[in-house]
């Protein structure tokens, strides 16, 4: 079963939602528009156009099992692009980074280490808090930052000059399912755990938001700061409180937090995990320690993207990389290269700021152009003096004026007892 649910400026609508496997969220955010300088000097269609492209996506830190997702998604686009390169002039140069996180910092000598080389665009971070920090840097040099996997609303109005973009939907979007997820199991309580900072805090905000509208009662909060490595003070305080259901909102913290609270007797079928710990646990837990849990994640399920992993799977092994164990956030990534590389062919520059220009256009965001699921089709379109509007693999995109998606897939799924995740069929 889905659900259509609707915001706008980042307010969730009253009601509850039925949800279901998944949820097919649309939302129109408010805000500044995407400027831009006078174009640069264009090359006509065809001619060549040497796109650089920056990622700082998590090789290390406690995200760091999105890194090889993300990058796959990353270099698959480069691979799709770069076969059409005769054609349409344009070619593409990837330079690898890692944010890691707000613990060790990675981020602090490899932006300045990446925007040294120039780029056009840089695709990162995964997490809203680590973006933060270094956001400002990269657009006051006039390079866009383009994430595959920020949820946090703090960049609906941020003040970016037209240089960021997400395909990954806001939390304003989970949050709205989640809690309300939580609510149509029949739960009256809910305790949550949460990392503190803009992705956690924010999350949790719009969850406790959606759950309390819906009836219920959030009666424990507490939160956790990146880095600690113990969590038995916000542990006994939700179990103190007794909740019918707890929400988990970590990143790889879930590793200790999880099995903490199953030794402490709570019933993994009324767990809840979210996006930024949606993992394959199968190689760090005993079987069934979380059967029956649940969670929702911002993206497609392997299904509906079935196609787009079989060819991911068939590049990484040619690459001789090793095999990606999931999937999370690689259609994404793959989106937002092929955005990247669209909205250059558009504006027939490698200019940040026409390439930002550009974006909202070959997203569909300006409602005037023609369908096209592939790289191939919407270049041919582009050449051609027309205006293409490119459907992803992630979702339609359609950025708004302030980069953010409006349509875009909130899935919810359940574990079995070998600890990984399936669609949820309830």
């Amino acid at each position: 079963m889905s659900v259509f649910t609707r915001s706008r400026k980042s307010t969730i609508l009253g009601g509850i939602a039925l949800v279901g496997a998944s949820a097919l969220v649309l939302a129109g955010c408010a805000g500044g528009g995407t400027g831009g300088e006078e174009p640069s000097e264009s090359a006509a269609p065809g001619e060549e156009l040497s796109l650089k492209i920056g990622t700082a996506l998590p090789q290390t830190g406690n995200l760091a099992f999105l890194g090889p997702p993300e990058e796959a998604g990353v270099a698959y686009a480069q691979s799709v692009i770069e076969e059409y390169a005769e054609t349409t002039g344009l070619s593409v140069e990837v330079v690898w980074g890692d944010s890691g996180n707000l613990d060790n910092k990675a981020y602090e000598t490899e932006i300045p280490r990446i925007l040294a080389e120039d780029p056009s665009a840089i695709i990162g971070a995964a997490s809203s808090g680590v973006s933060l920090q270094f956001i400002d840097q990269v657009i006051g040099e006039g390079v866009i930052l383009f994430s595959p996997a920020n949820t946090s609303d703090q960049f609906t109005t941020y003040e970016d000059n037209g240089l960021y973009f997400r395909t990954a939907p806001s939390d304003v979007l989970q949050g709205e399912v989640h809690g309300n997820f939580v609510a149509e199991e029949g739960h009256q309580t809910l305790g949550m755990i949460v990392l503190n900072d803009a992705y956690g805090n924010g999350l949790a905000g719009y969850i406790t938001e959606s759950f309390e509208a819906a009836g219920g009662e959030v009666v424990a909060a507490p939160t956790y700061n990146d880095g600690d490595t113990s969590f038995d003070a916000q542990i006994s305080e939700v179990l103190a409180a007794d909740p019918d259901a707890i929400t988990v909102v970590s990143f790889d913290e879930a590793k200790t937090i999880l099995p903490a609270l199953m030794d402490r007797g709570f019933d993994p079928n009324n767990l809840y995990l979210v996006d930024g710990n949606m993992a394959s646990y199968k190689d760090d837990f005993p079987a069934g320690l979380l059967e029956g849990a649940k969670g929702t994640y911002p993206g497609p399920t392997p299904e509906q993207v079935q196609e787009f992993i079989d060819g991911l799977d068939a590049f990484v092994e040619e690459s001789g990389d090793e095999p990606l164990k999931d999937y999370t956030y690689a259609p994404e990534s793959f989106d937002a290269l092929i955005l990247l590389g669209l909205a250059s062919l558009a504006a027939q520059s490698t200019d940040p700021a026409d390439i930002a220009d550009k974006l909202i256009e070959v997203s569909g965001g300006s409602g005037d152009g023609q369908k096209c699921e592939s790289f191939e089709e919407c270049a041919d379109i582009i050449l051609a003096g027309d205006v293409a509007d490119y459907d992803g693999v992630s979702s339609p995109v359609t950025f708004n004026e302030v980069g953010d998606p409006t349509e875009g897939f909130i899935n919810i799924y359940q574990y079995g007892a070998d600890n990984t995740y399936t669609p949820f069929e309830g």
